[in-house]
């Protein structure tokens, strides 16, 4: 199975530390009830006091990410290899809603806000990692980089149309606590994201009544996105304090994600016209 795995690792982290991180990733695999393969892990660092864990594989044809960040490289690769096996099991053994708000077991990319207000402070100051299942972890604090307004990341996509159930379950398995995709219900761009009261929040870009019968416990925003240019959308998100905000592009209303990076600089997601 070691062959299987691929490792990835930043400069300052040693070769030794890569051979362990194959070595335990492949060791979760083999214990797995499920075909898990191409798996790709990468290890990097997040400032001077942060590790940052990724690994990306599919289990049973099904894509997944776990994402862990830690203190030390020891720590981080502990979470990622619990993070994997209880993502491995959540998805071989269906969808149930994860819970909210995560559950605190001691301390641990994207946070979840919705554009049309800001979450508690606790809570924009946090990273999140994966949440949810035997894997969970706390978050970790990494702070912004104060000032910084460049966006230095852009991943222009072609939206996936699908339910917001569907969407939920693809924002759980990727690890992610927000997830853009286009709703066929009402063909406006839209998304999902990690926020109380009940973990699940849908947003779209024109307001829209709830989807029809959904099996996630989905809120509804009653607002549709605000429309802002990228200048507008990055100095509301610095004011306000904000982890990310979804708005949509003057004209054309496609939907648009700003988020704050691991490494406090800025990065947008936007669908492709």
């Amino acid at each position: 199975m070691g062959e299987l795995v691929t490792v990835q690792v930043c400069e300052g982290i040693s070769r030794n530390f890569a051979i362990d991180a194959k070595a335990r990733v492949a060791a979760v695999v083999c214990g797995a009830d499920a075909l898990v393969e191409a798996l790709r892990v990468r290890v990097g660092l997040v400032g001077a006091a942060t590790v940052l864990a990724q690994v990306n594989a599919e289990v049973d044809g099904r894509r997944i990410r776990v994402q862990e960040a830690a203190a030390d490289l020891g720590e981080a690769l502990d979470r990622l290899a619990d993070g994997l096996r209880g993502r491995i099991a959540a998805v071989t053994s269906g969808w149930t809603p994860r819970p909210w708000p995560r559950r605190v077991r001691g301390r641990g990319l994207l946070a979840t806000v919705p554009a049309q207000g800001a979450a508690p402070r606790a809570e924009r100051l946090l990273v999140p990692v994966s949440a949810g299942g035997p894997g969970d972890h706390p978050r970790a604090e990494i702070p912004y980089a104060a000032g910084v307004q460049d966006i230095v990341r852009r991943k222009q996509a072609g939206l996936v149309w699908c339910s917001p159930d569907a969407a939920a379950r693809t924002m759980d398995a990727m690890d992610f606590d927000i997830h853009l995709f286009t709703d066929p219900a009402t063909e406006t761009d839209a998304v999902v994201y990690r926020v109380g009261p009940t973990g699940y929040r849908l947003a779209r870009t024109a307001a829209a009544g709830p989807p029809s019968r959904p099996s996630v416990p989905l809120t509804l925003s009653p607002c549709g996105a605000p429309e802002l240019t990228e200048p507008e959308a990055v100095d509301r998100l610095a004011a306000a304090d904000l982890p990310f905000l979804f708005f949509a592009q003057p004209g054309t209303r496609r939907g648009r994600v700003l988020y704050r990076r691991f490494d406090g600089r800025l990065g947008l997601i936007a669908a492709a016209s």
